[in-house]
């Protein structure tokens, strides 16, 4: 008998500092907003799962590997379907599901029709309310992740929104969801609200109860964009606000031992320098002119992509300055001309090119964000994005086993 508990205890005891020695990496996955430009990094990361496939077997997902999943906007979107719970408590998406997914439903989510309108008509309807209706998306996001809750993921989740009546961004997560019911929203209603963006969507209302019914918490939510369209900081943030908790899931790493993180964030694509709007229009641009142009928002345009950027150079001069440029894996690209710079041009032709990008940047050379111009600019002398990835797949699978010995033990 005392020996059975002396090989029991024995076994604990090398089992957990297995464990501590293995799970030395915090992994990261981030996606940017972009609307139907969503389909660039449904491209790459079908590309990825792909490649964990080839050393883990095809039943394998990307929540199998990444401790945080973020995502704003279009990227939140992805965010939910790859991490919800199926029936069989696997990933309700596979990666490669993600691109069809958007062929099939974005002509109805922006239905390309308004554009048809003159153009006066348009741009009144567009200045006066919201240019789309929220009951398609409304209705298929409800049917897709049902009751699913936010702390119901099966891996931890940072999704942004912003409160229009606080005036004040929302950070919904996995993590916080545990520690406070009033926060463990249905993840329908938080991937709603990421996606609502000001002029394009009408806002989402929503409240959150407890097991009696009684209300917890009132929202009023719009686009996370307005937050932060890169949300890369988030995640880096949720981890550290879960290690100065004690968050036993990510022991043994401390709060500020970035050292330990590996970040794979990925962008919707940004529009070629000097493409999209000439300062020679710019200058001359009044409340209206900020609001409408062209069929598109400039004004959060320029918000979205400024949050994206600034989100970026800070990661990249972070990681620079402890000589970790290896750990953060940032895929985006400036060479957006067209239609394909709109996030809401969801006909099949645009779509088609948009995946057409995304299959030409695993081919290009890794780029770093140039701190003066903000501009991501080819590394001399670095290999492509597609082998950048396969590095990175590479080290993915020797942390799941621990994970795996961590929750089955």
């Amino acid at each position: 008998m005392e020996r059975a508990v002396l090989n029991s205890l024995s076994k604990f005891i090398f089992i957990q500092l297995w464990i501590e020695v293995a799970i030395y990496l915090v992994t990261v996955l981030s996606m940017d907003g972009g609307g139907v430009k969503g389909i660039i990094p449904g491209v790459i990361l079908a590309f990825i799962e792909a490649e964990l496939q080839k050393l883990d077997g095809e039943e394998v997902r990307l929540a199998d590997y990444f401790d945080v999943v973020a995502g704003t906007s279009t990227g939140g979107l992805i965010t939910a379907i790859i991490t919800a719970p199926n029936s069989n408590n696997r990933p309700l998406y596979a990666a490669k599901d993600i691109v069809p997914f958007y062929l099939q439903h974005s002509p109805n989510v922006f239905p390309n029709e308004n554009r048809m309108l003159g153009s006066v008509v348009h741009f009144f309807s567009t200045v006066t309310g919201p240019k789309y209706s929220r009951h398609y998306f409304r209705s298929l996001v409800k049917k897709l992740l049902g009751d699913t809750k936010i702390s119901q993921t099966l891996s931890s989740i940072v999704i942004p929104t912003f409160d229009m009546r606080l005036l004040r961004p929302i950070i919904f997560s996995t993590s916080e969801a545990k520690r406070d019911a009033s926060k463990d929203a249905l993840l329908s209603d938080v991937c709603i609200s990421t996606c609502v963006a000001p002029t394009y969507f009408p806002s989402h209302y929503f409240k959150t109860k407890d097991s009696e019914g009684k209300v917890l918490k009132r929202f009023n939510l719009v686009d996370g964009g307005v937050a932060a369209n890169n949300p890369t900081l988030l995640a880096m943030t949720s981890i550290t606000n879960d290690l100065l908790d004690n968050n036993e899931d990510l022991a043994p790493i401390r709060a500020k031992d970035y050292r330990k993180y590996i970040i794979i964030s990925l962008g919707t694509g940004n529009a070629k320098n000097e493409e999209k709007y000439k300062s020679s229009l710019v200058s001359k641009w009044g409340v209206l002119g900020w609001l409408y142009y062209g069929g598109n928002v400039p004004l959060i345009d320029a918000f979205c992509q400024a949050s994206a950027d600034m989100v970026d150079i800070h990661a990249s001069t972070l990681f620079r300055a402890l000589h970790l440029e290896e750990n953060y894996l940032r895929i985006v690209t400036d060479d957006l001309v067209g239609n394909t710079t709109s996030v809401d041009i969801s006909t099949k032709k645009n779509m088609q090119k948009l995946i057409k990008i995304g299959q030409d940047i695993l081919k290009k050379t890794m780029c770093r964000v140039n701190l003066e111009t903000g501009i991501s600019e080819e590394i001399e002398g670095a290999c492509t994005n597609e082998e950048a990835l396969i590095h990175f797949v590479k080290i993915l699978p020797n942390e799941r086993p621990a994970r795996l010995a961590k929750y089955t033990f």
